[in-house]
């Protein structure tokens, strides 16, 4: 059902160092050797693999391979201490008589200790010994099925040029120099900035403009600049024969970057210095893309917020744009590079493809796409007319061969700076593959004056009808990062919006977050067509309630299939301050494709490993799609689940221990009333807290205690001036709280929120005395065999993928987790026993700690032993009640609990819409 995780991988690894440790004879040893170093990986050697192949050496001598798996490994063996440069000699002695197909991407020698890999692709050599095999699993992490995907990452100098132009903008700004004129001339600016070091003026002429041209005080270098803008407008035909010749050499660019009218600037010196700081900066080299960064630099910091708006790395970006479609197409291009016609027709292919990013921001995902479109053509290019450029090109115009434009390039963005920008930025990437294909062919190629440019509607993409942009028969691809707003964080007007869309969703559309109402006018738009789409998202809308609102919509009604994802990652921007968000990637259409694309990261900072998919459900599990929808009462026969009490007290109630021996002394009467209080974050880290449940006093008893009935008054206030008209209408009850929920016995408590570091949530049973805050659930029946399910692997990896986040860290849920839980039919007297043995056993242990918290007992860092081992007892006990089977890993386990959650649920499921 998958491949094993990397940490699986890791466990297996350490077994088979401490058996193998003493490993010594190739003749005798080395094929089970093998056969076990393939099952570290989860894979039978005998399905891939074969020893002893036969094969011709050079010198055509009769060989055999020691093992050979085709196309992929090729291994040599020597028995301890021999010579591994020699069994690599004999490696490369085998390639001239291997097949072109069957040829292996890498080579590994061994004597049992020793260990060289050779990565025959990336020419890369690792060495290590077999007590470090666990360390290099990922260099080796191929045999299990997985393909390290690395995209590189935008260089750190972008960075610093748009920190220059926040330098120019903030000047400007001082003096009341703003907005949409700001803006503007901003972006005019930055054109000028680029042409100046990529070809499009003559190098240096609009620096040097400036130095010549302009006082230093400042006082004329905006008169100058929007006299310069408007010769920029004007074709060389038109303009005056009167003009200064430093004016007059500039380009005529078009494009409609220069002819709107724009206040003039009054520069000072500073200003001035500013901008010749700018202009002493080679932008030659950089990418386009920083304008997405230059905009999150300067944009107003609530503006931002409350559009969502994070500009990324172009490294992130190639996460969305090669799967959905870049990947596809270079593999169709070397299957058919030696083939002419079809390589011309390939290009036909490329030019008629279009793209939409219907919330582009400046534009990055449009430009990349843009970029790498152009690469991919001039690589054909480069096949088609190799004779023509060995021949330096003398029988070939090298300016009519790209048949690729920035006209098959749509945007939509609600704001009208980074509108603007985007359109520029695809102008300057044209222009850099411009330049990239001159220097292929040996001749200059310019597309100045602009005749054509990329469709950037400045308007909100919720209200408007995408046909009126693209054409839904003329899209080829949709793409980009829709705004990441939370469904709790969203404003009024995108609350309608969202009212709007999904308007046919009868519960739970106002739990969405902001960006699924882009998923969903993506899933109306493309329906009837072939249409591929891939948005980047935040996590939540693949786990939680949200999962059983959205994806059942869109699957149901649409017909969506997702086609790859990326699981959760940790998007980066490249802003100043940058935000660090927890992400997925998912392309989809309204057609399903036999292989699907998963990508999953052991470390969320880290590289992904791509897995492929029989099918991607939305909970990017290859698994068969089902969504986990709330319910009010759990699917078995279990004690129901509660949340805990629910003040709304602005914390006149709540007390630390200092805070309370002081108001015993001043109150002594209050003392009998106070009550230990246990929120989530108490409970985990064990600091104490105290409540005052003045809802047991009596009447007389308040008013004899003057601080206790000023304690309430504040409360009745606190509570009117609310804007809830819930809490509102409970002033007239200020000694109740909003939630109380008091148990007569022992129960379970349940932190909302923990860690996802910790293998375990941190739970456990509380005296009837001690109060359980809203932070928490709370069972009041449960006993030790519900603690032992609750706090085992088991019911964890549900938890895992089913629950809610907040930011990666587990939020779970009486509705989604705990009462759709499946748990096991038909238990044993015998195996309920042995699971309320083993968590007996795991209460008791934590009882020798008393000293550490439960954060300290299940930081994966500082676990004890014992209590790890105990865990360990059981989780097998817990398993056993399940199943026979033993799962291999976490893939297999969630499957299995989400068929068993379907024999449960599939007449829930079937009444539901």
């Amino acid at each position: 059902m998958g491949s094993l995780s990397l940490n699986e991988i890791r466990s297996r690894a350490l077994d088979f160092q401490n058996e193998w440790k003493d490993g010594k004879s190739e003749s005798s040893d080395k094929q089970t050797f093998y056969n076990e170093f393939f099952n570290v990986f989860g894979i039978t050697r005998k399905r891939v693999a074969s020893f002893e192949e036969p094969i011709k050496k050079l010198g055509n001598k009769q060989g055999f391979i020691d093992l050979f798996w085709k196309g992929v490994l090729l291994v040599e063996h020597k028995s301890f201490g021999k010579s591994l440069e020699k069994a690599k000699e004999q490696a490369f002695e085998y390639f001239p008589n291997i097949k072109e197909n069957e040829l292996p991407k890498y080579i590994l020698v061994s004597d049992f200790n020793n260990f060289e890999l050779y990565d025959l692709e990336e020419n890369k050599e690792y060495i290590f010994k077999l007590d470090e095999l666990y360390k290099n699993i990922e260099i080796l992490s191929f045999i299990a099925g997985y393909t390290k995907k690395i995209y590189k990452d935008q260089a750190p100098v972008s960075i610093e040029a748009s920190k220059l132009m926040v330098k120019l903008y903030e000047e400007l700004e001082k003096s009341n120099y703003k907005e949409h004129d700001l803006e503007l001339f901003l972006v005019r600016i930055l054109f000028c900035l680029f042409a100046d070091d990529t070809g499009i003026f003559s190098k240096d002429d609009f620096k040097y403009f400036i130095i010549e041209n302009t006082k230093e005080d400042g006082s004329d270098t905006g008169a100058l600049l929007s006299q310069l803008f408007e010769i920029l407008d004007t074709p060389e035909e038109e303009r005056q024969n009167t003009l200064d010749k430093a004016l007059n050499s500039f380009p005529y660019i078009n494009g409609l970057l220069f002819n709107s009218a724009v206040r003039i600037p009054s520069f000072n010196s500073l200003m001035r210095r500013a901008l010749l700081d700018c202009c002493n900066f080679d932008w030659g080299q950089i990418s386009p893309a920083i304008f997405g960064s230059l905009f999150q630099y300067v944009a107003n910091e609530k503006i931002r917020r409350e559009f969502g708006e994070h500009y990324t790395t172009e490294k992130n970006i190639m996460k969305t744009i090669s799967p959905l479609f870049l990947d596809e197409l270079r593999d169709e291009f070397q299957r058919i590079k030696k083939n002419i016609p079809k390589l011309k027709e390939f290009q036909i292919k490329l030019s008629k493809l279009k793209f939409l990013d219907p919330a582009c921001g400046c534009g990055n995902f449009l430009i990349l796409a843009y970029k790498e479109m152009r690469k991919l053509e001039i690589e054909v290019l480069k096949v088609i007319h190799k004779n023509n450029i060995e021949n330096e090109g003398v029988f070939l115009d090298a300016s009519t061969l790209s048949i690729i434009d920035v006209d098959n390039f749509y945007g939509i963005e609600i704001n009208e700076f980074p509108a603007k920008i985007a359109e520029v930025a695809m102008w300057l990437m044209d222009h850099q593959m411009n330049m990239l294909l001159s220097e292929s062919f040996g001749q200059l190629i310019q597309r100045i004056p602009l005749r054509k440019s990329a469709t950037i509607k400045n308007i909100n993409a919720l209200t408007l009808d995408w046909n009126n942009v693209i054409n839904k028969s003329d899209a080829s691809f949709i793409l980009g990062n829709p705004p990441f707003v939370g469904a709790r964080m969203k404003s009024s007007e995108q609350s309608k919006e969202m009212a709007h869309i999904f308007s046919d969703v009868k519960k739970g559309a106002m739990d969405l977050d902001y960006v699924c109402a882009w998923y969903k006018k993506a899933s109306e738009f493309i329906q009837g067509t072939k249409i591929k789409v891939g948005f980047v998202s935040t996590n939540s809308i693949t786990q939680g309630t949200q999962v059983g609102v959205l994806w059942n919509h869109l699957m149901n009604k649409y017909n969506i299939k997702i086609h790859f994802a990326h699981k959760t990652f940790e998007w980066d921007s490249e802003a100043s301050g940058k935000a660090h968000v927890h992400c997925v990637i998912i392309g989809f259409a309204c057609f399903d494709i036999p292989v699907k694309r998963l990508f999953d990261y052991d470390d969320i900072k880290g590289e992904a490993h791509e897995i492929v998919a029989e099918n991607i459900n939305p909970y990017l599990i290859n698994f068969k799609d089902l969504f986990i929808i709330s319910q009010s009462k759990p699917i078995c026969d279990i004690p129901k689940m509660n949340i805990g009490n629910k003040p709304i007290d602005d914390g006149n109630y709540l007390f630390s221990r200092e805070d309370m021996d002081e108001f015993i002394k001043k109150e002594p009467k209050s003392k009998q009333f106070f009550y230990r209080w246990m929120g989530s974050q108490n409970l985990i880290q064990n600091i104490e807290r105290y409540v005052l449940l003045v809802g047991k006093m009596l009447p007389n008893e308040v008013n004899e205690m003057p601080l206790v009935k000023e304690r309430v008054q504040n409360v009745r206030e606190f509570r009117l001036k609310s804007k809830s008209k819930p809490t509102r209408d409970i002033a007239e009850y200020p000694r109740k709280f909003h939630i109380e929920v008091f148990p007569e016995k022992e129960y379970l408590i349940v932190p909302r929120v923990s860690s996802e570091r910790r293998k375990y949530i941190p739970i456990g049973f509380l005296d009837k005395d001690v109060i359980a805050s809203d932070s928490c659930l709370i069972v009041p029946n449960a006993k030790l065999y519900h603690f032992g399910v609750l706090t085992s692997i088991m019911h964890m990896t549900w938890t895992k993928y089913v629950c809610g986040r907040l930011k990666n860290d587990y939020r779970y849920s009486k509705d989604i987790v705990y009462n759709n839980f499946p748990w096991a039919k038909n238990i044993s007297k015998t195996q309920t026993e042995k699971i309320e043995h083993q968590a007996k056993l795991v209460l008791d242990i934590r009882k020798k700690y008393t000293a550490s918290s439960l954060a300290d007992l299940y930081d994966p860092n500082t676990m004890p032993a014992d209590l790890l081992k105990a865990h360990a007892e059981l989780d097998r006990a817990v398993d056993a009640s399940y199943t026979k089977t033993t799962f291999k890993n976490e893939t297999e386990r969630i499957a299995f609990l989400f068929e068993l959650y379907e024999e449960y649920t599939n007449p829930l499921i079937s009444g539901s819409n």
